[in-house]
């Protein structure tokens, strides 16, 4: 005799059964998968003589470049797990960096970074009315938050910075510093074995570096928001019911689950951590506010959360890549970039000799094709143009989404409208 199925059996929304896009790479082969790029960027470094593609400035450049987005895309990622589509990002950046230096050159650098906070929750508060009561589609909401963003602050930075020293209707006066710390005697340590030019070593050195060497405070509190969010929603109560409204509401609230709660909780909370990338940009990346100083990172922090396949590990990896490549315009971008095209070739080839092996001989053959041109294209010159240093982030961006598109699962329930009761 069979065991009755109960109403619980029947409705309790089950993440682990969930239908999957591909096998999930386990962590000692992601950490294989990491090394191995590392030690074919430590060849290329040797072949091309461009050591800056790895040294510990690159690095730490790289890891602040790369917080932002990183805060954007864990903000994307607490909504789009509740089934809220979120792209009102770059509006939640807008408003963290100009309420971070407001308040921040008046009362001082911490404060700035909780009225960000706050100012990106606010934004956050606002879509999750316009989305969870009003069912207004989230996309919409979405572009109108990051209009109405852009405007509010145009509007209001002349009549809060004009009149100060250093303040226009375009910047803020300049915020004090939070303040940066370095690890005595290992910084010096991994910098001097960087020097050395080492395969492998040397490169890792550098890596490692770039995290302890001149690392703002709020670098740290960031970093440690991704297994914060990994524990948060994975390994609680409360993430569970969270998710569980982002997989199936109607399922979710069968069981006792508030899903408006939790959708307004994952949104305001997205748009703290957005604003908070924001914070960033107006108090450690620059020491002020500047009009246009978010230049699409919150879209970018999107796609490093779909890149990462809505998991924080992921996500953190995906916001490491763009962060480096848009370093690359900040530190001898010409040749490093020019460098980097025979890594691609490489890359290609490897990729075309996998899909070889699997049998897949016409994506192979197209493959190998695009490694030759990207082989030419490195052979016959000794830089590349400066407009392709600035765009490279960006089309490393649509490349990477175009890979990894076959591996992805979104939350089921992700951008589908849900009101109360509709499952009775």
């Amino acid at each position: 005799m069979t065991a009755p199925t109960t109403a619980t059996d029947v409705n309790q929304p089950s993440l682990e059964h969930a239908p999957k896009a591909g096998r999930r790479m386990s962590w000692p082969v992601l950490l294989l998968v990491i090394a191995g790029a590392l030690a074919l960027t430590s060849l290329v470094r040797l072949i091309t003589g461009a050591n800056g593609i790895t040294n510990v400035s690159q690095m730490s450049t790289a890891l602040q470049l790369a917080v932002p987005i990183g805060l954007a895309g864990l903000g994307g990622l607490w909504a789009e797990r509740a089934g809220v589509v979120n792209i009102g990002l770059e509006g939640m950046m807008i408003l963290g960096t100009w309420f971070g230096a407001w308040a921040g050159f008046q009362w001082g650098p911490w404060t700035g970074v909780l009225v960000g906070l706050v100012g990106g929750a606010l934004g956050g508060l606002l879509h999750a009315i316009v989305t969870v009561t009003f069912n207004v589609n989230h996309i919409v909401s979405g572009v109108a938050i990051n209009i109405l963003a852009l405007g509010a602050t145009r509007y209001l930075a002349p009549l809060a910075f004009e009149g100060h020293q250093g303040g226009s209707a375009k910047q803020s006066p300049a915020v004090d510093s939070l303040g940066h710390f370095t690890v005595p005697g290992l910084s010096d340590w991994l910098s001097d074995l960087n020097d050395r030019g080492w395969f492998f070593v040397s490169d890792v050195a550098g890596l490692l570096g770039g995290l302890v060497t001149d690392v703002s405070w709020l670098t740290l509190i960031a970093v440690a928001l991704v297994p914060a969010t990994w524990w948060i929603l994975w390994r609680t109560p409360f993430g569970l019911r969270l998710r569980s409204c982002g997989e199936n509401p109607v399922a979710a609230e069968s069981l006792g689950v508030n899903v408006y709660k939790y959708k307004y909780l994952a949104v305001i909370i997205s748009g703290a951590l957005a604003g908070l990338g924001g914070v960033f940009l107006s108090i450690v990346a620059n020491p002020f506010y500047l009009e246009g100083q978010t230049s699409g990172r919150g879209y970018i922090g999107l796609a490093a959360m779909i890149f990462g396949n809505w998991m924080p590990g992921g996500l953190a990896i995906g916001a490491g890549l763009f962060g480096y490549t848009d370093s690359l315009n900040l530190r001898g971008g010409s040749t490093n970039v020019h460098a980097l095209l025979l890594l691609g070739a490489l890359l290609l080839v490897i990729g075309a000799i996998w899909l070889a092996v699997r049998k897949k001989y016409l994506h192979a053959v197209i493959t190998l094709i695009v490694g030759a041109l990207v082989f030419a294209w490195y052979a016959g010159t000794n830089e590349v143009p400066n407009q392709v240093v600035s765009a490279t982030p960006y089309v490393i961006t649509l490349v990477v989404l175009a890979l990894s598109a076959q591996r992805l699962r979104m939350p089921k329930a992700d951008g589908m409208p849900y009101r109360k009761g509709q499952g009775k």
